[in-house]
């Protein structure tokens, strides 16, 4: 985030996204929505495609599209200290419509877990799910 010289606060947000939701897990998200903000006011929306990066490459992505901010579901710990490294602030652990989501962050009123963790990746367990089902906290694909 910054503030112009007329005292404007300006930021870019970016949201794991799917179908106009918040995508559950980072490191597999397709898709990031990127909200343009001014003044707590969203001023642009677009879709970028993230072209299957994985992991590691998703917060130089992030750094490079100039976020400021990233809004998901679980996210593991490596990815979040890349993300610190960066720069980015990060609130995880959240679900739902993704426009809905922005509009409750810039309300003040966002619903997040500042402890998310995400430690399960593409296993199964000894019942039968596997990572991607909502047992445990990691709702992601």
């Amino acid at each position: 985030m910054f503030i112009s010289e007329k005292g404007e606060k300006n930021m870019r947000i970016a949201v794991t996204y799917e179908n106009g939701k918040v995508f559950q897990h980072f490191g597999h998200t397709e898709q990031f929505k990127l909200y343009d903000c001014e003044n707590d006011k969203v001023i642009k929306e677009q879709i970028v495609d993230t072209n299957g990066q994985g992991h590691g490459a998703l917060s130089e992505f992030l750094g490079k599209a100039g976020v400021d901010i990233l809004i998901c579901g679980g996210i593991g710990s490596g990815a979040q200290s890349a993300l610190s490294e960066a720069g980015i602030q990060l609130y995880g652990g959240v679900s739902g419509n993704a426009d809905n989501v922005i509009k409750a962050y810039l309300e003040g009123n966002l619903t997040f877990d500042p402890n998310v963790q995400c430690d399960h990746h593409e296993h199964h367990h000894e019942d039968g799910h596997s990572c991607g089902e909502d047992k445990h906290g990691c709702k992601g694909k």
